[in-house]
């Protein structure tokens, strides 16, 4: 589904991303792990071809980014770090918006595909309201739902519960497990316990550089000996500083 090969991002002499080679296979949900300013979103940006690479190969579902950059995007949804909402439009107004900005084809089937999307995440009964009444859990869930739109095989999602509630994790942690029935999904964070509750399989970034790629499993069961998978981050990232 997604192949990277020794993928590097410099900005200026700065080395953010070194040489990071993995792939991902169809209806995985891979997290991506490591502290601030280890080169997840950077990374992130170029999987969505927001930001291109310094060097290195990305090939989406077969397509590679580079050389077909359209075709490559139509299987991805992206969800940022920061939803890119538009607060006076209401949830039903903005996911029709990003159904034109995407070319979503169907127009004729536009209404049934936006509802379809806005029952799995729970926004049916809020599609009249505008955004910017909206708590930020509810604004996560529209951010989900763009990602959404056009049923693209595989969602990133950015740090989809920073800022919220224990109560609002729990829900879009929940949420991202049911999209993973029928999406490959990324998301990436710095919060260990996101990681462990959501993903079956793990990398951890450490200063651009892959640290480490295994289900949670292998990654706390090395050696013979049960580990924690905060001891094994510890390790890998703040104790290789």
């Amino acid at each position: 589904m997604i192949e990277v090969k020794e993928l590097t991002k410099y900005y200026g002499e700065h080395l953010a991303v070194d040489h990071l080679t993995f792939s991902v296979k169809a209806g995985e949900i891979l997290g991506f792990l490591g502290p601030n300013g280890a080169g997840k979103s950077t990374t992130m940006n170029m999987l969505t071809g927001y930001l291109s690479a310094s060097s290195g190969q990305i090939r989406i579902n077969g397509t590679d980014l580079s050389e077909d950059p359209l075709e490559a995007k139509r299987n991805i949804g992206y969800l940022p770090e920061l939803p890119p909402l538009y607060m006076d439009m209401t949830v039903d107004e903005y996911l029709k918006f990003m159904f034109r900005l995407k070319k979503a084809s169907g127009r004729e089937k536009r209404e049934a595909h936006i509802a379809d999307i806005c029952e799995q995440v729970k926004l049916s009964d809020v599609r009249g309201r505008l955004i910017r009444h909206l708590s930020k859990g509810y604004r996560q869930r529209v951010g989900i739902a763009q990602a959404m739109i056009g049923d693209p095989k595989i969602l990133i999602l950015d740090e989809p519960t920073v800022g919220l509630d224990p109560n609002q994790i729990m829900e879009i942690r929940t949420l991202i497990r049911n999209l993973g029935r029928e999406h490959t999904v990324i998301l990436s964070s710095h919060i260990l316990q996101e990681i462990q509750a959501v993903c079956s399989r793990i990398l951890i970034l450490c200063e651009g550089r892959l640290a480490a790629d295994d289900t949670k499993e292998n990654l706390t069961g090395q050696n013979g000996k049960e580990t924690s998978l905060e001891e094994i981050f510890f390790r890998l990232t703040v104790g290789s500083l």
